[in-house]
């Protein structure tokens, strides 16, 4: 099915860049979407500045006459929530979030003053933090339609430790939860690579188009 007038912005996680979502960006070309796939310097900014850079440029990109669906991973997620409480898009799409912190990660809050944590995830890293005043938690609830994949796999054992069960070994399947959302799935994938998981990426196809993820086995 081709949609003539969609696009899709895709906004990659914390130290990561734009390769990391080549797959998805793939699959949703071949269902007929135009596709920004964002490369931002996430380590090197705020939230608050890579949000207006990073979102902005893209929807220049895209066009004034399409509607616009935004697909993130980790962080991505919440520079969307970030972007959409300063700014409001009449052609506004659906958005779909893999992994995101809504309510911040314990991880922040337990390693950040390690040595070295602040320089591999920068400003913004620093900002994920489960806190109730971090800023995560002060974004507020979704006004736009919103499905959500929360991955209950692990790769790295030692992190998933410090975080409520189940989680992905990054974000807990609560944190990633936001009130107003559309929907919510979980999904047997870790943080790392659930974006390249190809069950994912029909989910993340299902709700761009229909509204609602198909239910899964978690």
């Amino acid at each position: 099915m081709t949609f003539n007038h969609e696009a899709v912005i895709l906004l990659h996680g914390l130290a990561r860049n734009a390769s990391s979502m080549n797959k998805l960006e793939g699959a949703l070309k071949e269902h007929g979407y135009k596709v920004v796939n964002v490369n931002y310097p996430s380590t090197k900014h705020d939230i608050e500045s890579l949000a207006e850079w990073s979102i902005g440029n893209a929807i220049d990109e895209v066009g004034p006459h399409s509607k616009i669906h935004f697909v993130t991973h980790s962080m991505g997620g919440i520079l969307v929530r970030q972007f959409l409480r300063q700014h409001k898009m009449a052609n506004l799409g659906r958005v779909v979030m893999l992994g995101p912190p809504n309510s911040g990660s314990e991880i922040v809050d337990l390693l950040q003053n390690l040595p070295g944590f602040k320089t591999v995830n920068g400003p913004a890293g620093l900002q994920l933090s489960a806190k109730k005043d971090a800023l995560p938690n002060q974004l507020g609830p979704a006004d736009f339609e919103l499905g959500i994949i929360a991955g209950s796999r692990s790769v790295n054992l030692v992190l998933s430790t410090m975080l409520p069960t189940p989680n992905d070994g990054k974000v807990s399947v609560e944190s990633s939860k936001l009130a107003g959302m559309a929907d919510h799935v979980i999904m047997p994938v870790t943080h790392t690579f659930m974006m390249r998981n190809p069950a994912v990426i029909k989910q993340v196809i299902v709700f761009l188009q229909c509204g609602v993820f198909k239910s899964v086995e978690s």
